[in-house]
Parts: C-alpha cells; sequence; structure tokens
C-alpha cells in the first residue's frame, strides 16, 4: 500500500490528467463536443463564484477587477 501512495505522490498530476481526458472523451462520445464545452464552461463559472464566496469578496469588488474601468 505504502508503493501505490509512492506512485501517487510521484505523478499525481499526471494521474488527475488522465482521469479529466477520459471523463472529457466520455462526455464528448456521450453528449457531443458543444454540449461538453458548454457543462466545463459552466463548472468554471460555477468555480470562480465559489471562489468568490470562499475568498468572502464583495461580488461588486470582484467585477471591477475583470471588467474595464468606470463599469461598476
Amino acid at each position: 500500500m505504502d508503493r501505490f501512495y509512492d506512485i501517487l505522490e510521484k505523478h499525481f498530476g499526471k494521474i488527475v490528467g488522465m482521469i479529466l481526458g477520459l471523463l472529457f472523451a466520455v462526455l464528448v462520445i456521450a453528449v457531443g463536443f458543444w454540449k461538453t464545452v458548454f457543462v466545463l464552461f459552466c463548472i468554471l463559472l460555477g468555480y470562480f463564484f465559489g471562489k468568490i464566496i470562499d475568498n468572502h469578496e464583495d461580488l461588486r469588488s470582484f467585477l471591477d477587477r475583470i471588467l474595464p474601468p468606470g463599469k461598476m
């Protein structure tokens, strides 16, 4: 079991990348490319809003950072 954890620790990024690649391929086959891209976009959007909530950041200050000056 220690050997498993050693391999996992040494190659963690590769393993996660392979799993994500497999998940992407399965989604493309199951629902199509553009629907998969839309799902990934929604996941990323949810991640960024969750990050704002976790950091106790104000939505207005976040929008001020990503939008051109004077919009918010």
